[in-house]
């Protein structure tokens, strides 16, 4: 079965307008919300997105919602129920049946460590709101027993035209919508191209190492 290719979102996107101030691309936002005083607004850029062309596109040409994405993950990840054990495979053949490749190019976020799983089983959430990959990860690093703890953001790019996935329809009456999720499903390699730390304004009088990762994704 032949599959389509998404539209690159990132180049209706930017540059984008915010905050009174000019963002070429999503790293540049990324950086300023991370690191300035303008306000880490998942909804505000939620808005924006929706009123974007092409994410509509994207969203619209998706048949699956975030209901079936808890399914599907909880499914996944069942380890003892005999009785479904062919779910996980059903549910995902089903799932790739209506994906699309990623455009080349694209930068995806997520926040927190890489899931171990995820070269095996080559599934990852990720999200285009890069205040959503902020304040998931802000709350992820406020789970932390240590210290200092550690926010950490993950920047994917999209380097070969064999990656699928597909954007995730939100239901727009619910918080679910701030998520602005792109499921990954298949792809050939995921390399970690980048790291650095981030220095940040002190939070709530704790100070927060902030690490950035790039990604490859092939």
């Amino acid at each position: 079965m032949n599959k389509s290719m998404l539209a690159l979102l990132d180049s209706s996107l930017y540059p984008q307008n915010w905050q009174q101030q000019i963002f070429n691309n999503p790293q540049a936002l990324l950086l300023e919300m991370l690191t300035a005083d303008i306000t880490t607004d998942a909804d505000a850029f939620t808005k924006q997105l929706l009123k974007n062309d092409t994410y509509q596109e994207w969203i619209n040409s998706s048949v699956f919602g975030r209901y079936l994405h808890r399914n599907f993950t909880a499914f996944s990840q069942q380890t003892e129920d005999s009785f479904n054990a062919d779910m996980p495979l059903l549910f995902r053949q089903e799932l790739m049946r209506h994906a699309q490749y990623l455009p080349l190019e694209q930068i995806l976020l997520f926040a927190g460590d890489l899931p171990k799983s995820v070269r095996q089983t080559k599934i990852l959430s990720t999200t285009v709101n890069p205040a959503t990959a902020i304040i998931n990860a802000q709350q992820l690093s406020a789970k932390s027993t240590t210290n200092n703890p550690t926010m950490i953001i993950n920047q994917i790019v999209i380097k070969s035209k064999q990656v699928l996935g597909f954007p995730i329809r939100h239901n727009k009456r619910t918080s679910e919508r701030l998520r602005n999720e792109v499921l990954i499903l298949d792809f050939q390699d995921l390399r970690l191209v980048n790291e650095e730390n981030i220095s940040s304004k002190k939070r709530s009088n704790i100070d927060e190492t902030i690490l950035l990762r790039s990604y490859e994704l092939r």
